[in-house]
């Protein structure tokens, strides 16, 4: 009886099992990548925030004062305002900003009154839409209003 020689190729059974791996790998693994890349996208967001609310606090003291303009106190808020991430309004000295898909998920203002000025960060509704939510949710509101200047600003 002569000897059957292996075929070099592969075989039906193994190629369908070899895309059933593949379609199992492909549904588990781009939603964590996607994931991923969301948080990215609200991390770089939050530390542009914070930063921008750091360097207002920085300018309002050293200055002494603050400007209708927050994108002249703050490189990080004028980088948002480039990007087209942040509109700034200088009739109330504020910068809604836009993340995903809601267009004032936060708002960065400069509240003033004769005596003081504190430094506000504001929440919308983030209607399920994720991004805003997740940033929301990294943002410490609890620290806000941030007095800068006033009774009892220590200088």
């Amino acid at each position: 009886m002569p000897k059957s020689i292996p075929s070099p190729a592969f075989t039906m059974i193994e190629l369908i099992f070899v895309i059933v791996i593949l379609g199992i790998l492909t549904t588990v693994a781009i939603p964590k990548l996607v994931a991923i890349r969301d948080d990215a996208i609200v991390s770089a967001y939050a530390q542009q925030i914070m930063a921008g609310a750091s360097e207002i606090s920085a300018y309002a003291t050293s200055k002494v004062k603050t400007e209708n303009n927050l994108s002249r106190m703050s490189n990080s808020v004028s980088t948002l305002e480039k990007r087209g991430d942040l509109a700034i309004d200088v009739n109330n000295k504020k910068g809604v900003i836009k993340v995903g898909d809601i267009a004032d998920c936060i708002t960065i203002q400069v509240v003033s009154d004769t005596n003081e000025e504190n430094l506000s960060i504001s929440f919308a509704d983030p209607n399920n839409d994720y991004l805003c939510e997740q940033l929301q949710n990294i943002i410490p509101q609890e620290k806000y209003p941030m007095r800068l200047r006033g009774k009892y600003v220590i200088r």
